[in-house]
């Protein structure tokens, strides 16, 4: 049977596809958690990590998926607190750094390296690019909110 392997190698490339485009938007684990997709925010609680600016540890137990994407929480209050209002508590840029951002790319964000500005969660990289994003941050934030849109569904690779 020749469909077969035409079947296999359909499938293959869809979900391929699904993946890089998901992969692309956010900044996300390359592995699968119990919850069937992959890990986003370093299995740091957002909330935690939003309101008092705490690099809480989160568990599968307390797990909350948003657009393909698992986030973990320290508390089952915490996960609710972040159901309700998920974009309140999701880093800014799909969790990618956000001075990288200003600079057209996309490079891991480290929840231990964060900001909060008007209420939203900011990650970068390292300490060195915190520090020169604090020298510099209304234009650098400025910048990132004018690039993020060209290039949110940019391949990475591609930057």
């Amino acid at each position: 049977m020749k469909t077969f392997p035409i079947m296999i190698a359909a499938l293959a490339l869809s979900l391929t596809t699904a993946t890089a485009f998901a992969e692309d938007e956010y900044n996300r684990s390359t592995g699968i958690t119990t919850a069937g997709v992959p890990l986003g925010l370093h299995g740091v609680d957002a909330v935690a990590l939003s309101t008092i600016h705490d690099v809480a540890e989160g568990s599968a137990v307390n797990t909350v998926v948003v657009d393909g994407v698992a986030y973990y929480f320290a508390s089952a209050e915490s996960a609710r607190t972040f159901e309700a209002e998920p974009e309140r508590y999701l880093p800014q840029f799909g969790g990618f750094c956000a001075f990288a951002v200003a600079l057209g790319k996309k490079f891991d964000g480290d929840p231990r390296y964060a900001d909060i500005v008007d209420g939203k969660l900011y990650l970068f990289v390292n300490e060195e690019i915190l520090h020169k994003y604090r020298k510099d941050r209304t234009n650098i934030l400025r910048n990132a909110e004018r690039t993020w849109p060209s290039i949110r569904h940019t391949a990475v690779s591609d930057l």
